[in-house]
């Protein structure tokens, strides 16, 4: 058995940047986008996920589809705020986190694009990022952290499969 199962989500469906929202990082979800996110993470518990954290971008719209995330689970996993998964976070920094979550081995990162795409194909040793609509979640298992690339890429789900799997 893996000793890590690593789920990566986007975040979900944020209010488009402009004037209204100058500062990208204080971006909310639409309420589109957080309904949205409810039905998909209702069908991650379905699948039968279970989750020991969620670790997440300090950005709002991330925050929120993390406790959306979190919340869809009996067992309510923390939200850890990680400075790694936001933009322009470095793939060492994140390892080192996760590694401080080493007795939570099912845990959920919630990032941006291009950003979770690109720990995606690092973890799983792929040559080019996986491309993540807002809401895609992905699942790699990872026998050890060191060295990175030996991940396995378990599946990867659309939002309009997580919404149809919460049926």
């Amino acid at each position: 058995m893996a000793e890590y199962q690593l789920y990566l989500i986007r975040h979900g469906v944020a209010e488009d940047r402009g004037d209204a929202w100058p500062d990208d990082a204080k971006r909310p979800l639409t309420s589109n986008g957080a309904n949205r996110l409810r039905k998909s993470a209702r069908g991650l518990a379905r699948l039968g996920v279970s989750l020991d954290v969620v670790l997440t971008s300090p950005f709002v719209r991330t925050r929120q589809t993390s406790d959306i995330v979190a919340s869809a689970f009996e067992s309510r996993p923390p939200v850890v705020v990680v400075e790694a998964l936001a933009p322009g976070g470095t793939f060492s920094s994140l390892v080192s986190e996760i590694e401080k979550q080493s007795r939570r081995p099912s845990m959920a990162l919630v990032g941006h694009e291009p950003g979770i795409g690109e720990i995606a194909a690092q973890l799983a040793g792929l040559r080019h990022g996986l491309e993540f609509k807002k809401g895609a979640v992905c699942r790699i298992d990872l026998e050890s952290l060191s060295p990175p690339g030996r991940g396995r890429l378990q599946w990867f789900l659309t939002p309009r499969i997580m919404r149809a799997l919460r049926r």
